[in-house]
Protein backbone atom coordinates (compact mmCIF):
# COMPACT_ATOMS: atom_id res chain seq x y z
CA UNK A 1 0.00 0.00 0.00
CA UNK A 2 1.40 3.35 -0.98
CA UNK A 3 2.08 6.08 1.55
CA UNK A 4 -0.45 8.29 -0.21
CA UNK A 5 -3.31 5.83 0.29
CA UNK A 6 -2.61 5.64 4.00
CA UNK A 7 -3.47 9.31 4.40
CA UNK A 8 -7.19 10.01 4.89
CA UNK A 9 -8.80 10.98 1.58
CA UNK A 10 -10.42 14.03 3.16
CA UNK A 11 -7.01 15.34 4.15
CA UNK A 12 -5.49 14.72 0.72
CA UNK A 13 -8.33 16.63 -0.92
CA UNK A 14 -8.57 19.39 1.68
CA UNK A 15 -7.58 22.54 -0.11
CA UNK A 16 -9.46 25.75 0.54
CA UNK A 17 -9.26 28.17 -2.35
CA UNK A 18 -7.36 31.40 -2.06
CA UNK A 19 -3.88 32.61 -1.31
CA UNK A 20 -2.06 32.86 2.00
CA UNK A 21 -2.99 36.46 2.77
CA UNK A 22 -6.67 36.03 1.82
CA UNK A 23 -7.14 32.92 3.94
CA UNK A 24 -5.37 34.39 6.98
CA UNK A 25 -7.40 37.60 6.71
CA UNK A 26 -10.58 35.54 6.41
CA UNK A 27 -9.68 33.59 9.54
CA UNK A 28 -9.02 36.71 11.63
CA UNK A 29 -12.21 38.30 10.25
CA UNK A 30 -14.24 35.22 11.22
CA UNK A 31 -13.06 35.59 14.81
CA UNK A 32 -13.69 39.35 14.87
CA UNK A 33 -17.20 39.23 13.37
CA UNK A 34 -18.40 36.21 15.36
CA UNK A 35 -17.67 37.51 18.85
CA UNK A 36 -21.21 36.80 20.07
CA UNK A 37 -20.94 33.21 18.85
CA UNK A 38 -17.55 32.87 20.51
CA UNK A 39 -18.96 34.17 23.80
CA UNK A 40 -21.86 31.71 23.60
CA UNK A 41 -19.50 28.80 22.89
CA UNK A 42 -17.17 29.88 25.70
CA UNK A 43 -20.09 29.87 28.14
CA UNK A 44 -21.15 26.45 26.90
CA UNK A 45 -17.59 25.12 27.21
CA UNK A 46 -17.25 26.54 30.71
CA UNK A 47 -20.50 24.83 31.72
CA UNK A 48 -19.30 21.58 30.15
CA UNK A 49 -16.11 21.68 32.19
CA UNK A 50 -18.08 22.43 35.32
CA UNK A 51 -16.23 25.68 35.87
CA UNK A 52 -19.49 27.53 36.48
CA UNK A 53 -20.36 25.30 39.42
CA UNK A 54 -19.03 25.43 42.95
CA UNK A 55 -17.36 22.01 42.70
CA UNK A 56 -15.80 22.89 39.34
CA UNK A 57 -14.32 26.08 40.73
CA UNK A 58 -13.06 24.37 43.87
CA UNK A 59 -11.38 21.66 41.77
CA UNK A 60 -9.43 24.26 39.81
CA UNK A 61 -8.20 25.60 43.14
CA UNK A 62 -7.40 22.20 44.67
CA UNK A 63 -6.00 20.29 41.68
CA UNK A 64 -2.84 22.40 41.12
CA UNK A 65 -2.28 22.42 44.88
CA UNK A 66 -2.50 18.62 45.00
CA UNK A 67 -0.07 18.31 42.07
CA UNK A 68 2.30 20.63 43.90
CA UNK A 69 2.14 18.42 47.01
CA UNK A 70 2.97 15.29 44.98
CA UNK A 71 6.02 16.87 43.33
CA UNK A 72 7.19 18.49 46.55
CA UNK A 73 7.02 15.17 48.41
CA UNK A 74 8.89 13.38 45.63
CA UNK A 75 11.66 15.92 45.19
CA UNK A 76 12.17 16.81 48.84
CA UNK A 77 11.94 13.30 50.31
CA UNK A 78 13.12 11.05 47.49
CA UNK A 79 15.53 13.32 45.64
CA UNK A 80 16.26 15.49 48.70
CA UNK A 81 17.44 18.52 46.77
CA UNK A 82 14.73 21.07 47.49
CA UNK A 83 15.02 24.73 46.62
CA UNK A 84 14.13 27.38 49.19
CA UNK A 85 10.35 27.73 49.44
CA UNK A 86 10.05 25.02 46.80
CA UNK A 87 6.21 24.70 46.89
CA UNK A 88 5.85 28.24 45.56
CA UNK A 89 8.65 27.67 43.06
CA UNK A 90 6.96 24.67 41.48
CA UNK A 91 3.42 26.03 41.70
CA UNK A 92 4.46 29.00 39.57
CA UNK A 93 5.01 26.47 36.75
CA UNK A 94 2.20 24.01 37.48
CA UNK A 95 -0.55 26.62 37.19
CA UNK A 96 0.28 27.96 33.68
CA UNK A 97 1.10 24.46 32.46
CA UNK A 98 -2.26 23.10 33.63
CA UNK A 99 -3.95 25.95 31.76
CA UNK A 100 -2.00 25.20 28.55
CA UNK A 101 -2.45 21.43 28.70
CA UNK A 102 -6.19 21.64 29.43
CA UNK A 103 -6.73 24.18 26.64
CA UNK A 104 -4.84 22.14 24.04
CA UNK A 105 -6.63 18.94 25.07
CA UNK A 106 -10.04 20.58 24.74
CA UNK A 107 -9.16 22.36 21.49
CA UNK A 108 -8.00 19.09 19.93
CA UNK A 109 -11.54 17.67 19.98
CA UNK A 110 -13.38 20.98 19.65
CA UNK A 111 -14.35 20.43 16.00
CA UNK A 112 -14.99 16.69 16.09
CA UNK A 113 -17.12 17.16 19.20
CA UNK A 114 -19.45 19.47 17.23
CA UNK A 115 -19.71 17.18 14.20
CA UNK A 116 -23.51 17.19 14.02
CA UNK A 117 -23.67 20.96 14.37
CA UNK A 118 -21.10 21.43 11.61
CA UNK A 119 -23.15 19.27 9.22
CA UNK A 120 -26.37 21.18 9.92
CA UNK A 121 -25.31 24.82 10.22
CA UNK A 122 -22.98 26.93 8.11
CA UNK A 123 -20.61 28.97 10.30
CA UNK A 124 -16.85 29.62 10.50
CA UNK A 125 -15.38 26.59 12.25
CA UNK A 126 -12.42 28.57 13.55
CA UNK A 127 -14.60 29.87 16.38
CA UNK A 128 -14.68 26.37 17.93
CA UNK A 129 -10.97 26.09 18.91
CA UNK A 130 -10.97 29.81 19.73
CA UNK A 131 -13.85 29.28 22.17
CA UNK A 132 -12.23 26.17 23.70
CA UNK A 133 -8.98 28.06 24.26
CA UNK A 134 -10.71 31.17 25.61
CA UNK A 135 -12.72 29.07 28.07
CA UNK A 136 -9.41 27.98 29.57
CA UNK A 137 -8.76 31.56 30.65
CA UNK A 138 -11.72 31.32 33.03
CA UNK A 139 -10.29 28.19 34.63
CA UNK A 140 -6.87 29.81 34.89
CA UNK A 141 -8.48 32.67 36.74
CA UNK A 142 -9.76 30.29 39.41
CA UNK A 143 -6.31 28.70 39.55
CA UNK A 144 -4.86 32.10 40.42
CA UNK A 145 -7.02 31.97 43.58
CA UNK A 146 -5.01 28.93 44.64
CA UNK A 147 -1.82 30.90 43.98
CA UNK A 148 -2.91 33.73 46.24
CA UNK A 149 -3.89 31.26 48.96
CA UNK A 150 -0.45 29.66 48.75
CA UNK A 151 1.32 33.01 48.86
CA UNK A 152 -0.13 33.75 52.29
CA UNK A 153 2.38 31.15 53.55
CA UNK A 154 5.20 33.14 51.91
CA UNK A 155 4.38 36.79 52.69
CA UNK A 156 7.93 37.86 51.92
CA UNK A 157 7.31 36.94 48.26
CA UNK A 158 4.20 39.09 47.87
CA UNK A 159 5.08 42.13 45.75
CA UNK A 160 3.75 44.62 43.22
CA UNK A 161 5.31 42.48 40.48
CA UNK A 162 2.37 40.08 40.71
CA UNK A 163 0.57 42.60 38.51
CA UNK A 164 2.71 41.33 35.63
CA UNK A 165 0.86 37.97 35.68
CA UNK A 166 -1.87 39.15 33.23
CA UNK A 167 0.84 40.45 30.86
CA UNK A 168 2.59 37.07 30.83
CA UNK A 169 -0.78 35.34 30.51
CA UNK A 170 -1.58 37.32 27.34
CA UNK A 171 1.62 36.05 25.71
CA UNK A 172 0.78 32.50 26.77
CA UNK A 173 -2.77 32.84 25.43
CA UNK A 174 -1.57 33.87 21.96
CA UNK A 175 0.89 30.96 21.87
CA UNK A 176 -1.79 28.53 23.10
CA UNK A 177 -4.31 29.74 20.53
CA UNK A 178 -1.79 29.26 17.73
CA UNK A 179 -1.20 25.66 18.82
CA UNK A 180 -4.93 25.05 19.33
CA UNK A 181 -5.81 25.94 15.74
CA UNK A 182 -3.29 23.44 14.43
CA UNK A 183 -4.28 20.47 16.61
CA UNK A 184 -8.00 21.16 16.15
CA UNK A 185 -7.72 21.05 12.36
CA UNK A 186 -5.37 18.06 12.37
CA UNK A 187 -7.60 15.97 14.63
CA UNK A 188 -10.43 16.15 12.08
CA UNK A 189 -8.40 14.09 9.64
CA UNK A 190 -6.20 12.11 12.04
CA UNK A 191 -8.36 10.96 14.97
CA UNK A 192 -5.37 9.41 16.78
CA UNK A 193 -3.89 12.88 17.13
CA UNK A 194 -5.60 13.24 20.51
CA UNK A 195 -3.55 10.37 21.93
CA UNK A 196 -0.37 11.75 20.38
CA UNK A 197 -1.04 15.19 21.85
CA UNK A 198 -1.40 13.67 25.32
CA UNK A 199 2.01 12.00 25.08
CA UNK A 200 3.63 15.11 23.59
CA UNK A 201 2.27 17.27 26.41
CA UNK A 202 3.58 14.85 29.03
CA UNK A 203 7.04 14.81 27.44
CA UNK A 204 6.98 18.60 26.94
CA UNK A 205 6.31 19.14 30.66
CA UNK A 206 9.31 17.10 31.77
CA UNK A 207 11.56 18.71 29.14
CA UNK A 208 10.53 22.16 30.36
CA UNK A 209 11.97 23.76 33.52
CA UNK A 210 8.89 23.06 35.60
CA UNK A 211 10.39 20.86 38.30
CA UNK A 212 13.78 22.54 38.14
CA UNK A 213 15.30 25.90 37.30
CA UNK A 214 17.34 26.81 34.25
CA UNK A 215 20.18 27.72 36.60
CA UNK A 216 20.30 24.10 37.77
CA UNK A 217 21.10 22.96 34.22
CA UNK A 218 24.25 25.08 34.20
CA UNK A 219 25.69 22.79 36.87
CA UNK A 220 25.20 19.61 34.84
CA UNK A 221 28.23 18.28 32.98
CA UNK A 222 26.30 17.49 29.81
CA UNK A 223 25.25 21.14 29.45
CA UNK A 224 28.70 22.42 30.31
CA UNK A 225 30.20 20.18 27.63
CA UNK A 226 27.50 21.00 25.09
CA UNK A 227 26.47 24.67 25.41
CA UNK A 228 24.17 24.32 22.39
CA UNK A 229 21.89 22.12 24.49
CA UNK A 230 21.30 25.00 26.88
CA UNK A 231 20.53 27.26 23.92
CA UNK A 232 18.01 24.67 22.73
CA UNK A 233 16.39 24.53 26.16
CA UNK A 234 16.07 28.32 26.25
CA UNK A 235 14.22 28.25 22.92
CA UNK A 236 11.43 26.24 24.56
CA UNK A 237 8.48 28.67 24.88
CA UNK A 238 7.78 27.37 28.36
CA UNK A 239 11.34 28.05 29.45
CA UNK A 240 10.51 31.70 28.77
CA UNK A 241 7.03 31.54 30.29
CA UNK A 242 7.97 29.56 33.41
CA UNK A 243 10.91 31.88 34.04
CA UNK A 244 8.68 34.93 33.64
CA UNK A 245 6.01 33.61 36.01
CA UNK A 246 8.62 32.57 38.57
CA UNK A 247 10.39 35.90 38.39
CA UNK A 248 7.27 37.82 39.41
CA UNK A 249 5.88 35.20 41.83
CA UNK A 250 8.91 33.53 43.38
CA UNK A 251 12.00 35.41 42.34
CA UNK A 252 15.13 33.26 42.36
CA UNK A 253 17.08 31.22 44.89
CA UNK A 254 19.03 34.33 45.83
CA UNK A 255 16.62 37.20 45.19
CA UNK A 256 13.04 38.22 45.75
CA UNK A 257 10.46 38.78 42.94
CA UNK A 258 11.22 41.32 40.26
CA UNK A 259 10.08 42.35 36.76
CA UNK A 260 10.06 39.67 34.04
CA UNK A 261 12.35 39.72 31.03
CA UNK A 262 10.14 41.84 28.75
CA UNK A 263 12.49 41.39 25.81
CA UNK A 264 12.12 37.60 25.95
CA UNK A 265 8.33 37.90 26.33
CA UNK A 266 8.14 40.31 23.40
CA UNK A 267 10.16 37.91 21.24
CA UNK A 268 7.87 35.04 22.21
CA UNK A 269 4.79 37.17 21.47
CA UNK A 270 6.08 38.03 17.99
CA UNK A 271 6.94 34.38 17.33
CA UNK A 272 3.49 33.33 18.58
CA UNK A 273 1.77 35.84 16.28
CA UNK A 274 3.75 34.49 13.34
CA UNK A 275 2.84 30.93 14.35
CA UNK A 276 -0.83 31.91 14.70
CA UNK A 277 -0.76 33.42 11.22
CA UNK A 278 0.59 30.15 9.82
CA UNK A 279 -1.83 27.93 11.75
CA UNK A 280 -4.75 30.17 10.75
CA UNK A 281 -3.76 29.69 7.12
CA UNK A 282 -3.58 25.89 7.58
CA UNK A 283 -6.94 25.89 9.37
CA UNK A 284 -8.72 27.91 6.67
CA UNK A 285 -7.07 25.79 3.99
CA UNK A 286 -8.51 22.60 5.48
CA UNK A 287 -11.83 24.02 6.69
CA UNK A 288 -13.89 23.40 3.52
CA UNK A 289 -13.59 19.63 4.05
CA UNK A 290 -14.45 19.49 7.77
CA UNK A 291 -18.16 18.79 7.18
CA UNK A 292 -17.31 15.93 4.81
CA UNK A 293 -14.96 14.22 7.26
CA UNK A 294 -16.60 14.65 10.67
Amino acid sequence: MSATSEVPAGFRNAAGEGGFVRLVAAGFNDIRTRQRLVRYLVQADVRRRGADTLLGNIWWVLDPLLQMVVYVVFLTIVVRRPLPEYPLFIFAAILPWKWFAASITDATTSIVRQGELIKQIQFPKIVLPVAATTAGVVSFGFGVIALFLLMFFYPDRISIYLLFIPVIAVVQFVFTLACSLLVAAGNVFFRDLGNVVGHVLRLWWFLSPGLYSLAALDELHIFQANPWLLTLVNLNPFAILFTAYRTVIYGTETSFPGPPNMQALAALLVASLVLMTLTTFVFKRLEPNFAKVV
